[in-house]
Order: C-alpha cells, then sequence, then structure tokens
C-alpha cells in the first residue's frame, strides 16, 4: 500500500507542475500586437496635444493623423486575430490535464497486467538461495530421459551394417561382462546409433571395471556425463552433475567435465559461475578442443545476464598448437660434455633431468616436457620414479586432446 500511496504522491506532483508552468507561461505571454495599439492611441493623443499648442499646423496634424490611424486600424485587426488563436490554445488546455491523466491510467494498467504489485524485496543473497532451492528441485536424469524420447528428433542414416556389429556386440557382451574393452566399444557405438539411454548404461559398467584414479578411468567418467546429458536432450541433471563433480574433484583441469559444469550454472540461473568456468576454460584450451566452438556460441548471453557483457573477441583465445620447446642441452653443455669422464658426463644428465624434475613440481609444464622426464628416468633406470611421474602427468593432463597419445608413448618406452 505504501508503494502505491507514494507513486499517486507523485504523478499528482508532476501533473501539477507541468500544468502551473504551462499557464504561467500563458498568462505571461501577452500578444505584441497589443503594444502596437497602445502607442498609436498614445500617439494621436500627442498630436491633438501639439495642434492644440500650435506646434503643428492643421494641415501636418491631419495628415500625420491619418497615417497613425491607418496603422492603429492594422494593428488592431492583428491584436483581434491574435486574440483569437490565443482563445482557441486557451481552449486546447483542457486537452493537458486530459492527457496527463490518460497517461498515468495507462501506466497503472500497464503495471497492474504485467508487473507484480504485491512482490516483496529480495536481495541479492537471497534470490542465490532461491535459485539453488530451485536447482535442487530440478528433474532428475530418468525424468529428463523420458521427456526427450516424447520430443521430436532428426531421424539418423539407417547403417544396416553398425546395427548388426552393435547387435551382436550386445549378445557377446552378455557372457563377457569383465572385458571393459567390449564395454567400452559398445558404448561407444550405442551412441553413434542414437542409442543415448543404452551408451549410458554400457558405460556405467565399463567405468565400474576401471580404476577411478587412471587416465582412462577419469576420462571414462567424464565421458560417462556427456552420454547422460545428451541422453537428457542437453540438459545437466542432478545425477550428471553428481559424475562431474566426482570427475572435478579427481581432475580438476579435465575440460570435458568443466565445459559441462559450466553449462549446468547456465541452465540453472547462476550465469555469473558459468561466465568465469568457461573464461578460464577458454584460456587453459588448445585451439582444437572440442568445447571452444559450443563456449564462444553462448557465452556472450551468459556474460551479458551475468552483469559483464562482453565481446567473444574480448576474451583469452586459445593458443595455436605449436612444437612444445622443450628444454635441452644446448650446444655448449654438448661441446663440453664431449671432453668429460664417464661419471661426469652421467652427473650432467643426472643435473639437468633434476633441474627438470624440480621445475615441473614447482611450475608445471606440458605434456611434452613430462614425457621427456619420464623417458629420462627410464634410460636411467629409475622405472618406478618414472611411473610416478607418469601417474602424475595423466591425472594433470586428463581429458586434454592427444595428451593420452603422448604420455602412452612414454610409457611404452619404459623398460618393463
Amino acid at each position: 500500500m505504501a508503494f502505491w500511496i507514494a507513486s499517486a504522491g507523485l504523478s499528482v506532483v508532476a501533473i501539477l507542475i507541468l500544468l502551473r508552468a504551462f499557464t504561467r507561461a500563458q498568462a505571461e505571454d501577452a500578444p505584441t500586437e497589443a503594444y502596437d495599439v497602445q502607442v498609436y492611441r498614445d500617439q494621436l493623443e500627442e498630436l491633438s496635444r501639439d495642434e492644440a499648442r500650435g506646434v503643428l499646423s492643421a494641415e501636418d496634424a491631419e495628415r500625420a493623423r491619418a497615417e497613425v490611424s491607418r496603422r492603429l486600424i492594422e494593428a488592431d485587426r492583428a491584436l483581434q486575430a491574435a486574440q483569437t488563436a490565443s482563445t482557441g490554445l486557451r481552449s486546447g488546455m483542457l486537452w493537458i490535464p486530459a492527457g496527463l491523466i490518460a497517461t498515468l491510467g495507462l501506466a497503472v494498467f500497464t503495471y497492474a497486467q504485467i508487473g507484480v504489485p504485491n512482490y516483496p524485496d529480495m536481495p541479492l543473497q537471497d534470490r542465490i538461495e532461491r535459485i539453488e532451492e530451485n536447482r535442487a528441485a530440478r528433474p532428475s536424469q530418468a525424468e529428463a530421459e523420458v521427456e526427450t524420447a516424447r520430443a521430436p528428433r532428426p531421424t539418423l542414416p539407417e547403417n544396416p551394417e553398425l546395427e548388426a556389429l552393435v547387435e551382436r556386440l550386445r549378445t557377446i557382451m552378455t557372457e563377457r561382462r569383465d572385458d571393459p574393452t567390449g564395454w567400452r566399444l559398445l558404448a561407444e557405438n550405442e551412441l553413434r546409433l542414437g542409442n543415448f539411454s543404452a551408451a549410458v548404461t554400457a558405460q556405467e559398467t565399463y567405468l565400474a571395471l576401471l580404476d577411478p584414479d587412471s587416465a582412462e578411468g577419469l576420462q571414462a567418467r567424464a565421458y560417462l556425463a556427456e552420454m547422460m546429458i545428451l541422453a537428457a536432450g542437453g540438459y545437466v541433471s542432478p545425477e550428471a552433475e553428481a559424475v562431474l563433480q566426482e570427475t572435478l574433484t579427481r581432475a580438476p583441469r579435465n575440460g570435458t567435465a568443466r565445459y559441462y559444469q559450466g553449462l549446468m550454472y547456465a541452465q540453472g540461473g547462476r550465469p555469473d559461475l558459468a561466465f568465469e568456468i568457461w573464461r578460464n576454460l577458454l584460456a587453459e584450451s588448445s585451439s582444437t578442443a572440442p568445447w571452444l566452438e559450443p563456449i564462444r556460441l553462448q557465452i556472450e548471453e551468459v556474460a551479458f545476464l551475468a552483469g559483464s557483457p562482453i565481446s567473444v573477441d574480448d576474451l583469452p583465445q586459445p593458443a595455436a598448437e605449436t612444437a612444445p620447446n622443450l628444454r635441452g642441452p644446448d650446444a655448449a653443455q654438448i661441446e663440453a660434455a664431449e671432453g668429460m669422464s664417464a661419471e661426469d658426463r652421467a652427473a650432467m644428465v643426472e643435473g639437468m633431468v633434476a633441474n627438470l624434475a624440480a621445475r615441473l613440481a614447482d611450475q608445471g609444464g606440458t605434456v611434452e616436457e613430462y614425457a621427456q622426464l619420464i623417458t629420462a628416468l627410464g634410460v636411467m633406470g629409475r622405472v618406478d620414479e618414472a611411473r610416478q611421474v607418469l601417474a602424475e602427468a595423466r591425472n594433470n593432463f586428463a581429458g586434454q586432446d592427444g595428451a593420452a597419445t603422448v604420455l602412452d608413448s612414454a610409457e611404452a618406452a619404459l623398460p618393463q
């Protein structure tokens, strides 16, 4: 009620101010023709006085009186026309308060139709709590899959050979339930056929057979979350969120999980969190990362909703793939090593490996530098230490394009 009283009072005051300003202007603005009429009348009286005093002769006074009278008639005619126009304008003044009142009425009607008069104030913290409550109560994975199945989907091109292969693979996996490779292939091919729910089931079985902290296990979990989201039509369900969270707990730099975590926040009314996640992911990704294009298509809108409008061109740009700049011995070191004894050369190599290991531990590095360290430790016979570095690298670079291949090559070079 206080809001309506204040609004009505302010509206009435505004209308009165406008009306007073207009009427004052009309009252003060006398027509200039009235001054002309008065001047010519004064001139006629002055001529009569001059003629009476003998200053003007009768003939001169009559000629001057005729000219002033002619001008007086013209000025009076102009005055009458101006007064007529002013009368019409004053009559039109009635439309001014009517228009103001109509505008006020239209504003009240519009607000009553589309506004929320009795909606209470909601501070930022209360709004965030409301958003989190709604997000926690959002539909489950099963509900989303049912709803997605009802919606029309684009028809995939027929692939009888793949369908037959998947059918045989389903039969085989009923007997070979402990074969992770088979379950992985089944999940991937079910996905290719558009059987998203079946792909999720196969991927869950595959993941259960893996070491959850291995590079393969980390990647499989992130891929499971992606399959669940695809099965739900692009919606990030609470179950998919749990898989994403577990993935990020074990591998905080996993790009796939970070992208879908940002998507989840964007869908759930937290564009501020989504924008921060995607902006950081853009800055840390390679130019071939699969999530770059989806982020670019959405981040401008997310940034606007987050209150930080920005162009995608102004965001950090991923660096193009280049050959790694690995630190090895320079020409002077190689020349010096030629004159060293075997013990001194071994000591030099030990020092270089130690420096590389210390730098990676303190500052981090590229996957190629980790592979270089793993290979060097293997050559030196420090296989256990090499495998520890390998496990750390697989965890750090889980989900990064091409990282698994580089690390697999380094592992293959280790003595058995």
